[in-house]
């Protein structure tokens, strides 16, 4: 077993590739690093150079995409249908006033109010290829990204090993096949919902997604607040989970799922039921 381990998408990411070949390895651990790069530049909202920060300086006026950017717009889009909304491209402003990192800085009300009018994906004109933004509002890719890269990433490095391999961003995992012999990839899960492995899960093939708020997450008067936002207050969800695992085809559906289901508060395991996907939901 050959490991090459990077940091991207401020996240520590590693390549499994279950070959005696270190040349093999080597290529391969290149390849998906290198995609992953591409895609961090690419949708980043750091940057001023990606296609997020592209579309805002249309400031209002409609910007042609490529495909592959209008295929994560149409997923976006399905996925504000699919969450009434709660999953929203266009939420992405929020983050002005809710900082996630283990402090009580609350957001008001007033601050919260004031950046409504940026967010909305009905205020959004989306045609399948051209996009018009509103002034002030902005795209995020971020609840997707990572899960996304990591999909492509493994279907690149397929194209250049034969041999089993794992990708994990950050957590956010897929996997081409078993491994060698047959055995399962072993994965570690936060089930318990403190940000370590609780539990020990046996994966063939497919991906796994997790999202909770172990490690990022506000505390006041002994209230705990998630980090995940619902688009349609701008507040974080009441009675979220801790962490919600699910494991699917393709990590950009597993991500997805647990995100939606997070959002669904104290009915996330009803929602995970309905959908009839292996999950682990940390309360």
């Amino acid at each position: 077993m050959s490991v090459a381990r990077f940091e991207a998408m401020a996240s520590p990411c590693e390549v499994l590739v279950d070959t005696p070949d270190a040349d093999e390895a080597r290529r391969v651990g290149r390849v998906v690093a290198d995609e992953v790069a591409r895609i961090e530049r690419k949708f980043s909202r750091y940057r001023d150079d990606s296609v997020v920060a592209a579309i805002q300086a249309a400031r209002g006026a409609a910007f042609e995409v490529d495909a592959e950017t209008a295929r994560l717009l149409d997923y976006g889009q399905e996925l504000y249908a699919l969450s009434a909304g709660a999953f929203d491209l266009t939420c992405g402003v929020l983050r002005r006033v809710w900082t996630f990192d283990g402090s009580d800085r609350v957001a008001s009300e007033q601050e919260v109010d004031a950046l409504k009018p940026f967010m909305g994906w009905s205020k959004v004109s989306w045609d399948g290829r051209r996009i018009r933004l509103p002034l002030g509002m902005q795209i995020d890719f971020g609840g997707i990204g990572k899960e996304y890269a990591a999909d492509r990433a493994l279907m690149r490095a397929r194209r250049h090993s034969n041999s089993p391999i794992l990708v994990n961003l950050g957590g956010d995992l897929c996997c081409s096949s078993p491994r060698r012999g047959g055995a399962a990839w072993q994965i570690g899960v936060d089930t318990e919902g403190q940000g370590e492995a609780g539990s020990m899960l046996l994966l063939q093939s497919g991906a796994l997604a997790t999202s909770g708020d172990a490690n990022r997450y506000l505390l006041r008067d002994g209230v705990r607040y998630s980090h995940v936002l619902d688009a349609r207050t701008g507040w974080p969800v009441q009675h979220a989970a801790h962490a919600v695992t699910v494991a699917a085809p393709s990590c950009i559906e597993a991500g997805s799922l647990a995100t939606l289901a997070l959002l669904n508060g104290a009915a996330a395991e009803r929602f995970l039921a309905l959908e009839r996907v292996p999950h682990w939901v940390a309360r």
